[in-house]
């Protein structure tokens, strides 16, 4: 009779234990979006050499974006990538199959530069490209007010026409509460 009593009681308190937990983490982890734009000019040649394109400083606005979730700078933990994707956004008839290989690099004014997400043997003749990402902790940059993004690039085809690729990137994030 004392074992049941004590079940009774026991089983709910570590149910509860282990769910408010979770809920607990849930509300501490949240995601940052992020976008760019690179342009791969028309007149770069050779196409079968890899070549680099710097991307303007990236502004972030991780401030706001952890204040909306109630913690700070100071208070995040945890930082990685969950997805980088690349979408032709002109010439709108132009897909990735002119593209053999891209990898692109994140940095901070410090210079700490890191892989941020590759994709290579590029095959597709689809207008969105799903870039591997890293699994490397990422909080230094996305801390920073300000971060670069660098990508290297070889093509499998000559370029008539400048491509511009949108780059769309989400951050998740756990932190502490304020």
């Amino acid at each position: 009779m004392k074992i049941r009593i004590i079940l009774i009681i026991i089983v709910p308190i570590v149910f509860l234990a282990i769910f408010s937990c979770s809920k607990v983490k849930d509300l501490l982890t949240f995601t940052v979006n992020d976008t760019s734009e690179v342009v791969i000019e028309s007149n770069i040649l050779p196409f079968s050499l890899p070549f680099e394109i710097w991307l303007p400083p990236i502004t972030t606005n991780s401030e706001e974006e952890f204040a909306n979730n109630n913690t700070s700078t100071k208070l995040v933990k945890d930082v990685y990538i969950t997805h980088l994707d690349l979408e032709i956004v002109s010439p709108s008839n132009k897909t990735f199959s002119f593209l053999k290989s891209i990898i692109i690099y994140i940095s901070t004014d410090s210079g700490n530069e890191i892989e941020l997400a590759r994709k290579e043997n590029i095959a597709s003749t689809d207008k969105i490209l799903n870039m591997n990402v890293t699994s490397e902790r990422l909080d230094t940059y996305i801390k920073s007010s300000v971060y670069k993004l660098r990508t290297e690039v070889v093509l499998r085809e000559t370029l008539t026409q400048d491509v511009t690729l949108g780059v769309d990137m989400s951050f998740k994030v756990t932190a502490d509460p304020l």
